[in-house]
């Protein structure tokens, strides 16, 4: 499972809102990619599209969908969303990367 932080969650909430989608239909896409300096890079996206295979769950009210081969390299990982002076974005707790890049946007399993 993939969990999202309650500050990540409003964020969510928040982009949804200004961009004037439609929040019953529109989920949190978390997945991985290959690529990025470590290996592999980390993906959000908001979409309406869900698969039958891909894995969802719900935090603060936020839908949130997984393919299955990314779940295998999320698995346990916690979304977390920092607004500090040095920038703002969202953040990747995942206990499955061996190392992660200097940036955090990407990692190695």
């Amino acid at each position: 499972m993939v969990t999202l932080t309650e500050k990540a969650a409003n964020e969510i909430k928040t982009i949804i809102e200004q961009q004037e989608l439609d929040a019953e239909k529109v989920r949190l896409r978390v997945g991985v990619k290959g690529g990025g300096c470590s290996g592999f890079s980390y993906l959000l996206d908001l979409t309406e599209t869900q698969k039958e295979t891909d894995e969802v769950f719900e935090q603060h009210g936020v839908g949130i969908i997984c393919d299955p081969k990314s779940l295998l390299y999320l698995n346990g990982t916690t979304v977390d969303f920092k607004d500090e002076v040095m920038g703002r974005g969202f953040v990747f707790n995942n206990p499955n990367a061996t190392s992660t890049c200097g940036c955090g946007s990407s990692f190695t399993a």
